[in-house]
């Protein structure tokens, strides 16, 4: 099986060959022939009989590692010593860890981070809880909060299954934004006992970074938790997505000389990501989006058992088409597909308006191969980063919580989304927009700077942000 979002693997095999028998362009050449690039070699031993070498293989998955594998056993002189996983190297005994900032050498030290001087400390917090944010952890802390029910291209693996996704996106947090984060696995998928967890909580944290839960219970657990908390709260598979997909938009638009407001827009998948995309769309201006899922257009004439798509009916669609995707899809300026593999056909795609825009950020797999769709779009995105313009969360969320902790927003809020899609639009500067790059990459180090600022703002203009002074000149980590 392909491993999700289309990612190669990489397996260093340790041989040991007989020098008399055997030459390394032999074995080169199985490893090659069997569909594998060697990306390193390194000597272990050598001896006048044999030699052991760690040879470094990229792969497509798992199925090609085994057929390089079992080449390897076929060349006669060959011992395979040892084959590892170079990504299951990497999460043994997991990826993150806590560390101190002060050190403790002393008794004095002792008494001061803990017992008794910490007690002066708690009280003080005690008295003024809003201390907590200057004197504890909390100021730069968010929770990663999953129940394993809704990972990558996964789906319902469990909590013990999801953690090492959420060490990932802790790590994230930190590298590029300096956000301390830590992963919360719940075993458990009531909606209300997740609610009354996080709840629980919530006082350690500056923020809660929902992940990986399924839909319709994200809807109902994000809402219950920003209305019962005073710290920002952010599921980041609908609006992350939302963020980064309006983001690219807003620059491929650029591209075809079009605006928001004149454009139809066709999107597949109305779950979390789905409904997130369509409601910023609203919110920047898009006027005309029709919802399609597996049983066509959503519209204003059927009920629907589901409550979310009964609302989504009565916010979209203003025309009240109906139909399958191929029939609604006719004329569109954008396709949008946040849902199944190859849903999307070429003669689909010809049915859309001029420079027609395709973002199939199903993943692994997108709602049309891009090598296909490419003679007939003028830009097209996937949520894949083996090709160009790659819809990814990781250019939002950092830089989102970022600016949230440093105002000490409350919430984060519709406005500050917007200016955060705006802001990574902005870094792709007018000389660099091409159809090729509407969105900067993830390394790029001005995105979490620029989105920072950009929701700091946000917040103070509408009133959700309770610090008087910010840092300034770039995060602080503070």
């Amino acid at each position: 099986m392909a491993l999700p979002g289309g990612a190669a693997m990489n397996i260093t095999i340790r041989l040991q060959f007989e020098k008399d028998r055997v030459s390394f362009s032999d074995i080169a050449a199985a490893i090659g022939k069997a569909g594998g690039d060697i990306v390193g070699i390194d000597v272990i031993s050598s001896s006048k009989v044999h030699t052991v070498r760690d040879i470094t293989v990229s792969a497509l998955d798992t199925k090609q590692c085994d057929l390089i594998i079992e080449a390897l056993k076929r060349i006669q002189g060959v011992k395979i010593v040892n084959v590892s996983d170079r990504t299951f190297l990497m999460h043994i005994g997991g990826k993150i860890e806590t560390s101190s900032k002060i050190p403790v050498k002393t008794r004095d030290d002792l008494s001061r981070v803990y017992t008794p001087g910490v007690a002066r400390v708690c009280t003080a917090i005690a008295e003024d809880p809003r201390k907590a944010y200057s004197l504890t952890i909390k100021r730069n802390t968010v929770a990663v909060v999953s129940d394993g029910t809704a990972v990558l291209g996964l789906g319902d693996i469990g909590p013990y299954a999801a953690m090492p996704v959420m060490e990932g996106k802790a790590m994230l947090f930190k590298e590029f934004a300096g956000v301390d984060a830590f992963p919360i696995c719940l075993d458990t998928k009531d909606t209300e006992e997740i609610i009354q967890i996080v709840k629980a909580i919530a006082p350690a944290f500056g923020g809660i970074n929902l992940e990986d839960i399924s839909a319709p219970r994200c809807f109902e657990i994000e809402k219950r938790l920003k209305e019962e908390l005073d710290i920002p709260v952010f599921h980041d598979d609908q609006h992350g997505t939302a963020v980064v997909l309006l983001a690219g938009l807003l620059n491929a638009l650029k591209i075809v000389d079009k605006k928001l407001e004149d454009i139809k827009v066709v999107l597949t998948g109305i779950g979390a990501a789905g409904i997130a995309c369509t409601k910023i769309l609203l919110a920047a201006g898009v006027r005309n989006i029709i919802g399609v899922d597996r049983h066509g257009a959503i519209h204003r004439d059927e009920t629907y058992d589901n409550p979310y798509w009964q609302e989504y009916a009565q916010m979209t669609n203003p025309d009240n088409l109906k139909g399958s995707l191929s029939d609604v899809i006719a004329g569109a300026d954008v396709f949008i597909g946040v849902s199944a593999p190859g849903i999307l056909k070429v003669e689909d795609v010809k049915k859309m308006a001029r420079d027609p825009i395709v973002f199939a950020m199903a993943n692994p797999i997108p709602e049309i191969d891009p090598e296909l769709a490419e003679p007939h779009v003028r830009v097209m995105a996937t949520g894949r980063s083996d090709y160009p313009n790659q819809i990814n969360n990781v250019l939002c969320f950092p830089g989102i919580f970022r600016g949230a902790l440093d105002c000490r927003a409350k919430e984060i809020n519709e406005e500050m989304k917007l200016a955060a899609a705006k802001a990574i639009a902005s870094v792709v500067t007018e000389d660099e927009l091409n159809e090729t790059y509407i969105i900067p990459s993830v390394f790029n180090s001005k995105v979490v700077e620029r989105v920072r600022q950009a929701v700091i703002e946000a917040a103070y203009r509408t009133g959700v942000a309770r610090k008087d002074n910010i840092p300034v000149g770039g995060y602080t980590g503070q």
